[in-house]
């Protein structure tokens, strides 16, 4: 179970839960694709990272 960040705040943060789901994911594949040697040694999901990012403001639903 992820508790940072909370879910509750990243869907205020994107409008609504399905949004939030569709860039999670596509931002989790992006992230699969292009840094796979730096995920390599890190304990961090693809996933974690991509909400983070939104959770940070570094992604927004604009840029998909």
């Amino acid at each position: 179970m992820m508790n940072y960040p909370p879910i509750d705040e990243l869907v205020a943060k994107v409008g609504n839960v399905y949004v939030l789901c569709n860039l999670i994911t596509k931002r989790a594949k992006q992230i699969a694709t292009v840094r796979r040697a730096e995920l390599a040694g890190s304990d961090k999901k693809e996933i974690s990272i991509a909400c983070e990012e939104i959770y940070q403001g570094k992604v927004v639903p604009s840029d998909f």
